[in-house]
């Protein structure tokens, strides 16, 4: 759990579909996909390390993303990520049922108390 009651740890389920959608818009290494999320979400999602690796791991061994080793902007080494065609396919379907679910959670939530 995130320590700070106003930062929110990644729903179980949803990093992977996190990391797809960050990977659309170019190759990215470990850390740049960690702050790319974090600043997309004013710092309301943080991704821990400990979570991140070994979800670029599961999604390389499924095919949907591709890495390869590069040079940061510091000049340091790093495995840069791409998706792939099949990262697309996957994104494309995780989206329609990130949809489907946050449209179902909200009906609950607006659900209103009945009297009885």
């Amino acid at each position: 759990m995130a320590t700070d009651p106003f930062k929110t740890d990644v729903l179980q389920g949803t990093l992977d579909m996190l990391i797809l959608r960050t990977l659309l818009f170019g190759p990215q290494h470990g850390h740049g996909i960690t702050v790319s999320i974090e600043q997309v979400t004013n710092d309301v999602l943080k991704i821990d390390h400990g979570s991140l690796y070994p979800a670029l791991h599961r999604l390389e061994t499924r095919g949907w993303i591709a890495a390869k080793w590069g040079v940061t902007t510091n000049n340091r080494r790093a495995r840069y990520y791409r998706l792939t065609a099949a990262g697309k396919r996957q994104l494309t379907k995780e989206e329609s049922r990130w949809e489907r679910t946050t449209r179902a959670i909200a009906r609950v939530m607006k659900t209103r108390p009945t009297n009885g």
